[in-house]
């Protein structure tokens, strides 16, 4: 592969993790399993300047492209009926080497753009289905009284919605973050009404101010869950695997989805084979080590959203690509979601259903 990227994704590690790793380093050293988990995650490699024809800054495009009350709606993605996506802020506390969103310009919203995008939400003919807001970026968490606008903006303006799913990695990258103010402004006003989406790989992520960080957020009855891809060298291991999904369900979070690592920028040397991740997770889901209300769903993140990967999904393959059968309709897709063009790598089969190309890693590159 050869390349170059368009833009510098620059290597940003927190004062946290970088006593982790300083810790890590001196209990078992540079070469040990423990070290290698956390520096692979946030530490830029030269590989990241190999590039394949086929990578993308984007994961996909769903950013809607819409006008509303005279003004462009910003900060704003949706993809599926019933969701729809808030970026307050594309600012984190590290940057995560693998990052759907790491070529993304960094940008924090300013408070109208907000209240417009909330309005938006409760207002316009097409978004009268959303029932549920993920509020992400970056991290929602780095900015809390945005996120606190955010949320009440979309309780005053778009009352349909009932649930807000908000995406951080801050318990495990910065925890003292997670104050009172962050707290205040998480509170939810209902049973179920807030959940958090964590973004957990490996069992050595659970260092005890992560683990009391998880206990705040809890205390204050808001339901946590993790998502994660599947990262060469990190944990492509059942072994590992299994201590992850018995840690996560010994601390009360849920397993949603186990990700294909997507082909982004440069990112190449963290992807498994598709097969090598539905292997894994076939013989992590039947191993009888853990309970199983901890195991995951394998998906892959596709130009047209996410995938499970059951019997069927795969249909062909040519070369590095695969093709894959969603569940997502083209008349739909285009009713939900104005402005967002349908992908030149899918295509609609005979019944209506979108059909997508995928880019496959491959097991014998280096991590």
């Amino acid at each position: 592969m050869a390349g170059c990227k368009d833009a510098e994704f620059a290597e940003l590690v927190s004062p946290y993790l970088k006593d982790k790793l300083s810790e890590l380093e001196s209990r078992h050293g540079k070469d040990s399993t423990p070290w290698k988990a956390i520096a692979l995650q946030y530490l830029k490699s030269p590989r990241e300047e190999l590039v394949g024809l086929d990578e993308r800054q984007r994961h996909y495009q769903s950013e809607l492209r819409v006008m509303f009350r005279g003004q462009p709606v910003a900060g704003v993605e949706r993809l599926y009926r019933r969701t729809i996506l808030v970026e307050p802020t594309t600012a984190c506390a590290a940057h995560c080497r693998w990052c759907l969103r790491g070529q993304y310009p960094i940008r924090t919203l300013k408070a109208e753009e907000i209240d417009l995008a909330a309005a938006y939400i409760g207002e316009a003919p097409e978004c009268g289905d959303i029932e549920e807001v993920l509020i992400t970026g970056g991290d929602p968490l780095m900015v809390p009284k945005l996120l606190r606008r955010t949320i009440e903006a979309i309780r005053d303006r778009a009352p349909q919605v009932r649930k807000f799913r908000i995406g951080t990695r801050t318990p495990f990258q910065e925890p003292d973050r997670v104050d009172d103010a962050v707290l205040s402004a998480l509170a939810p006003r209902r049973d179920g009404e807030i959940e958090i989406a964590v973004n957990i790989n490996h069992p050595e992520e659970f260092w005890s101010e992560s683990v009391a960080c998880i206990d705040r957020l809890q205390s204050i009855g808001l339901r946590l869950y993790n998502q994660h891809p599947l990262l060469k060298g990190v944990n492509d291991d059942l072994d590992m695997l299994i201590r992850l999904y018995d840690s996560l369900r010994r601390y009360g979070i849920e397993a949603h989805y186990l990700f294909h690592a997507v082909p982004m920028v440069g990112m190449s040397h963290h992807r498994t084979s598709l097969e090598r991740g539905a292997h894994l997770t076939s013989l992590l889901c039947s191993c009888g080590e853990f309970s199983g209300r901890a195991k995951p769903r394998y998906a892959a993140m596709t130009d047209i959203g996410k995938i499970v990967l059951v019997e069927g999904s795969v249909l062909q393959r040519r070369g590095d690509k695969i093709l894959l059968q969603s569940g997502y309709r083209a008349a739909d897709r285009m009713r939900w979601c104005p402005g967002v063009d349908i992908p030149s790598t899918a295509f609609a089969d005979e019944d209506g259903y979108l059909r997508v190309w995928y880019q496959d890693g491959q097991d014998d590159l280096p991590e």
